[in-house]
């Protein structure tokens, strides 16, 4: 059986969204169940056009030549296409290898208001929110979709969401992102420490985490990642840097490091405090590792059920709901039984290998991955 993962980034040389993490733990997995997997991407900085990454062949194109992919997708031969969040490469995929089979997971479905809160708080620049809108969003991507053997979407609460975008008239199943469950053996720190793990960029509003630092000078407080903007980043940590409950760790590579479990193992509580998520990884993550989740965004009622859902950015609020009594132990403790019984990693890559089968297998079993 031959995998070709396709997604505008894979979780290296640079680039470390969501999307490119869990397509790389999904080819990762995979390739251990002896399938052979490809991912064709746009090439970042230091990316050669071939590149092995956990097992995985990963063929990069020039992002100002996206029309090469289809070289790519014909190169890998694959038997099953499939988008990890829809785009134009969908679109040149099914163009190039009609007869073969294409299934997509959407992770973020956006509409309108969506990308109108992008482009008023871009990540990087207004320019980027536009050329991306144009890249995932035009009529092409979703007449790909409508045309794709099978559609999913990597959170329950998204398939409605996902249907609308496309006008689908099909069912969209729910196809889970693999998280790892950490062993039962979790210690928690000591004294009361909460974590924020996501991008230093503007949409995702981290200054709001460091006014929480500043608020509550007996809780540890630990920021990890970076921002795609160097002025920005460089604000920040000259802004909050002195605070002497803050810990910075900068960017923490997952597939490098066990640095992030060890810091999601003695958290109590993960912020997020960003515009907009589907449901993020970081999320699942942490619940995987008992933390409660304090948040403004609430996607398939995750916060309010395991942790505290803010209104009107009362994060102040919130976090001390959260402490009183240890309220978040309770809520960490039932996040991870959430995860266990929808996004455990084994499950959720046995789910994957079992519909490629389900569109492969033939009358004398040639293609079935046990």
């Amino acid at each position: 059986m031959k995998i070709c993962l396709i997604c505008t980034e894979i979780f290296e040389w640079g680039k470390y969204g969501g999307f490119g993490r869990a397509t790389r733990i999904i080819g990762r997995e995979l390739v251990k169940h002896g399938i052979e997997v490809f991912a064709v991407v746009p090439r970042r900085n230091g990316q050669k056009e071939i590149e092995i990454l956990d097992g995985i062949k990963v063929l990069g194109f020039k992002k100002s030549n996206p029309f090469y992919a289809k070289k790519l997708f014909n190169t890998c031969n694959a038997d099953v296409y499939h988008s990890e969040e829809p785009s134009f490469l969908t679109y040149l995929a099914m163009k190039e290898m009609p007869h073969k089979f294409h299934i997509i997971t959407s992770r973020d479905p956006k509409l309108t208001n969506d990308w109108t809160r992008e482009f008023i708080r871009p990540s990087y620049n207004k320019l980027q929110v536009f050329s991306n809108y144009l890249f995932e969003n035009n009529f092409l991507v979703g007449k790909s979709v409508r045309k794709a053997n099978r559609v999913f979407s990597a959170a329950i609460f998204l398939k409605s969401r996902t249907s609308k975008k496309y006008s689908l008239n099909g069912a969209v199943d729910f196809l889970p992102t693999p998280i790892n469950i950490p062993a039962e053996n979790i210690v928690k720190a000591r004294l009361p420490t909460v974590c924020f793990l996501a991008r230093w960029d503007k949409r995702k509003k981290p200054e709001l985490f460091f006014q929480l630092v500043k608020s509550f000078p007996e809780v540890q407080f630990i920021a990890i990642g970076k921002g795609r903007n160097n002025n920005y980043d460089n604000y920040l940590r000259k802004k909050y840097s002195y605070l002497k409950n803050l810990t910075i760790t900068g960017f923490i590579n997952q597939f490098e490091s066990n640095g992030i479990d060890e810091i999601l193992d003695k958290s109590w509580i993960l912020v997020n405090t960003a515009t907009r998520e589907g449901l993020p990884n970081s999320f699942l993550e942490a619940l995987a590792h008992k933390c409660a989740i304090l948040s403004s965004l609430n996607p398939e009622n995750v916060t309010e059920r395991f942790g505290y859902f803010v209104k009107n950015n009362n994060f102040i609020e919130g976090l001390s709901s959260l402490l009183k009594n240890d309220a978040w132990k309770v809520k960490g403790e039932e996040g991870q039984i959430y995860v266990k019984e929808n996004y455990e990693l084994n499950k959720a890559v046995e789910k994957h290998i079992n519909i490629y089968n389900d569109l492969l297998i033939t009358e004398n079993n040639t293609y079935a991955i046990k």
